[in-house]
C-alpha cells in the first residue's frame, strides 16, 4: 500500500509540516514495508506567485481560502470580492495588491501540474491536512485527485475538520471518503490496517466514515484516540520536505527552512474563554526534557538545521527552562521560536534565551487585571509587564496581542489598558486584534454568560462557498450578536492611542533601549526615553538602589521591609509611588516591579535633561 501525506497552501514555505512528518515516522514505525511520501505544494505555488506575496496572502485567512474557494466554484462571485477586502489592508488600495484572477490561475496551475506528475498519488490512500488557511485548498486538491482517481480513499485532519466539523465537510463533499478527529497517530494506522485488508473493519473511534456520515452526525459521537506517551514516539521525518526543496533549484533561494517541533500537545491552562486552540486534544501532554532535545539533535544533525519554531500552544512550564538548558550544552548556535504563557521568572527567561530561545508569542491579551479575568487568562497587568520586561533584557524579539471588544468589557477596563499601555511604552509593541468567535471555545458554549446570542457561520463563509453549501458546514468562526457597537465605540481611543506609540517608535528607531539602568554597585543610574524623544537620567544610591533592584521580579511589601533595615513602609510606599509617577516601576495588589532592563549597546538618543532621586 502506498499512502501520500499531502500539506495544502497556505503554511508558511520555509516550514515542514510538522503534523505528516510525525504521521509518517510514526506509519514507518508500526507497518514495516509501507510506502509513505509527504507532499509540500505550498513550496511550488510560493515559487511560482513569489515569496512576499505568498506570505502576505498566508497572513490572511480570508484571503488565502478565498483563492482556491474560486477553484472549486468558479461560477461563485464571493471569493473575489472576499479576497480584495481582506488583503487591502495589507497591499493598499492602489498599485501593487495582486491580480485576483492570475493568483487563482497561478495556483491551479501548481496543483494540477503536482497532482499529474510524476510524484502524483497512486491508487491508495491520500491524507489532506486542514489545519489554519488550508480548507478549501484541501478540498480542491481532494475533488481533482478523485477525478482522476475515483478509486482512491481520501481521508482528512487537522484542525478545519475536526469532530462535527469533519463530518459535516464529508455530508458536503462528496470526495471525501473519512474524517480522522483528533491527533492522527493511532487512528490513521487502524485506517491503513483496515484499508490494505490487514483488518475486516475499522475499530478506531476518531475516524468517521461516508457510508456512516448521514446517519450519526452528533457531537457525542465524536471521539478521539491519543498517543498516551509522547516520549514513544518516533523522531519526524523530513525528507519529503528537503528533497521538494532541492528539486526547486535556483527558485528555492528565497527559502531558509525552519523546522516545527513540539514539546507538548494540547494546553496545560487551557481555561482562556476565548480560546479553541485545543480542538485536536482531549488532556494535555508533554515530552521529557531529554527527549525533546535528543529530537532537536537528531534534525540538527541529519538536516544541519539550527532553526526551529515550537509547534505546542504553549510550552510546558515547568519542564521548559530545563530542556532549554540541555540545548545550551549542545554547543550549537540554534535560534528557536516559541509560545509561552506568562508566568516565567527572569532567571527563566535567561536560561532559556541562553539555549537559543529568540522569538516568542506570549499570551499577554490585555493590560487591565479585570479584563484577564473577564479572558480567562489566569494573570494581572502585573504579571504581564513583567513578562514583557523580562523578554526586552534577555534580547529576545517578543510578538503579543491585546484583544480588543471581547464581550462584556467596560469603559474602566478600557481605561486602565489606556494608563498601563505608558507603562509598556519601553517593551515591544503590542498588537491590537479584535475578538473574533471561535467555535466550541468556552465563549460559543456559555454565551448567556457573555451577554451575547444568535450565533451563526460568519459571513464570509457564504462568500467563500454558494449558499447551500456554506449552510451544511460547521466552521470555526462564527458571528454573534451582543455588544459589539458599543466596544467598537469604547475601544476606538486605544487604537488610536497605540498608532500614535507605533509613530513615535517609528521616530526612535534609533534608540535601542527606552529604559535601561546601568549599576555602579552603590549607585544606579537610570535611562529612559520618553515618546516625544527626550531623554530622562535618574540616579538612585543607598537604600533606593537596593529597592529598586529588589524589584526586578514582582516584590511585595513584606519583602522590601525584609531588606530595608528598618525603614518603615511609609517611606518604601512613598518611594515607588515616585517611581511609579515617573514610569519606572508599576505597582499592583501592593506588589512593585522595576520596570528599566539592564543596558546592553545602548546608543544615545534625543536631547538630554536630568532629573535626581535621592538615596
Amino acid at each position: 500500500m502506498h499512502i501520500t501525506l499531502v500539506s495544502p497552501p497556505w503554511p508558511l514555505f520555509n516550514r515542514p509540516s510538522i503534523q505528516l512528518g510525525a504521521l509518517k515516522a510514526f506509519l514507518k514505525a508500526r507497518v514495516p514495508g509501507i510506502r509513505i511520501s509527504v507532499r509540500h505544494p505550498y513550496i511550488r505555488l510560493a515559487s511560482a506567485i513569489g515569496y512576499e506575496t505568498y506570505h502576505t496572502i498566508s497572513q490572511s485567512s480570508w484571503a488565502a481560502e478565498s483563492v482556491f474557494a474560486a477553484l472549486l466554484f468558479p461560477d461563485h462571485q464571493g471569493p473575489e470580492k472576499l479576497f480584495y477586502d481582506a488583503i487591502g489592508k495589507r497591499f493598499g488600495t492602489k498599485g501593487g495588491r495582486p491580480d485576483f484572477r492570475k493568483i487563482v490561475s497561478a495556483a491551479g496551475q501548481v496543483m494540477e501540474e503536482f497532482i499529474l506528475s510524476d510524484e502524483s498519488p497512486p491508487a491508495g490512500l491520500v491524507g489532506i491536512s486542514l489545519c489554519l488557511n488550508q480548507l478549501t485548498a484541501g478540498l480542491y486538491i481532494a475533488k481533482f485527485i478523485k477525478k482522476q482517481l475515483p478509486f482512491c480513499k481520501i481521508v482528512i485532519g487537522g484542525a478545519s475538520s475536526s469532530g462535527i466539523s469533519g463530518r459535516a465537510i464529508m455530508a458536503a463533499f462528496p470526495f471525501v471518503d473519512f474524517s480522522i478527529t483528533g491527533e492522527g497517530e493511532l487512528p490513521l494506522l487502524d485506517l491503513c490496517l483496515y484499508l490494505s485488508g490487514k483488518k475486516d473493519s475499522i475499530s478506531s473511534p476518531a475516524i468517521a466514515s461516508r457510508d456512516r456520515v448521514d446517519k450519526d452526525t452528533s457531537e457525542t459521537a465524536v471521539r478521539k484516540e491519543q498517543i498516551p506517551d509522547l516520549d514513544s514516539l518516533p523522531f519526524p521525518d523530513f525528507d519529503d520536505y528537503f528533497a521538494e526543496i532541492e528539486a526547486l533549484g535556483s527558485r528555492a533561494a528565497g527559502i531558509t527552512p525552519m523546522l516545527p517541533v513540539e514539546a507538548s500537545r494540547g494546553c496545560w491552562w487551557s481555561r482562556c474563554n476565548f480560546c479553541n486552540l485545543n480542538l485536536q486534544w482531549k488532556g494535555y501532554r508533554a515530552k521529557s526534557p531529554e527527549r525533546i532535545t535528543a529530537e532537536i539533535d537528531y534534525l540538527a544533525q541529519r538536516y544541519h538545521a539550527l532553526d526551529y519554531a515550537f509547534m505546542d500552544n504553549c510550552l510546558p512550564a515547568r519542564q521548559a527552562p530545563k530542556f532549554f538548558d540541555l540545548l545550551h550544552a549542545h554547543g550549537r548556535d540554534y535560534s528557536f521560536f516559541a509560545e509561552l504563557r506568562v508566568g516565567h521568572s527572569r532567571t527563566d527567561i535567561f536560561r532559556m534565551a541562553a539555549g537559543g530561545l529568540r522569538d516568542v508569542q506570549v499570551g499577554i491579551e490585555a493590560l487591565s487585571t479585570s479584563l484577564l479575568r473577564r479572558l480567562g487568562k489566569g494573570s494581572r497587568a502585573i504579571d504581564n509587564l513583567a513578562m514583557m520586561r523580562h523578554c526586552a533584557e534577555a534580547g529576545i524579539k517578543l510578538q503579543a496581542n491585546l484583544i480588543l471588544h471581547f464581550p462584556g468589557s467596560t469603559v474602566e477596563e478600557v481605561d486602565e489598558t489606556l494608563e498601563n499601555l505608558d507603562f509598556a511604552w519601553p517593551f515591544a509593541p503590542l498588537k491590537p486584534v479584535s475578538f473574533w468567535l471561535g467555535m466550541e471555545s468556552p465563549v460559543s458554549r456559555q454565551p448567556k454568560d457573555f451577554g451575547i446570542s444568535g450565533i451563526k457561520p460568519h459571513p464570509c463563509y457564504s462568500m467563500l462557498f454558494p449558499r447551500e453549501v456554506a449552510g451544511r458546514l460547521h466552521p470555526l468562526v462564527l458571528q454573534y450578536r451582543g455588544d459589539r457597537l458599543r466596544q467598537k465605540l469604547m475601544w476606538k481611543k486605544l487604537t488610536d492611542k497605540l498608532s500614535a506609540m507605533g509613530s513615535a517608535r517609528r521616530r526612535l528607531s534609533g534608540a535601542k533601549g527606552f529604559l535601561t539602568f546601568r549599576d555602579g554597585v552603590d549607585f544606579l543610574v537610570i535611562r529612559q526615553v520618553m515618546p516625544d524623544g527626550q531623554v530622562l537620567r535618574h540616579r538612585l544610591s543607598g537604600m533606593s538602589r537596593k529597592l529598586y533592584l529588589a524589584c526586578l521580579e514582582p516584590a511585595d511589601m513584606d519583602s522590601l521591609l525584609n531588606i530595608s533595615d528598618g525603614l518603615p513602609k511609609q517611606k518604601i510606599r512613598a518611594f515607588m509611588d515616585g517611581m511609579q509617577a515617573k514610569r519606572l516601576v508599576y505597582g499592583e495588589d501592593d506588589e512593585y516591579l522595576a520596570l528599566a532592563i539592564h543596558e546592553r549597546n545602548v546608543m544615545p538618543a534625543g536631547q538630554c535633561s536630568e532629573t535626581g532621586t535621592g538615596g
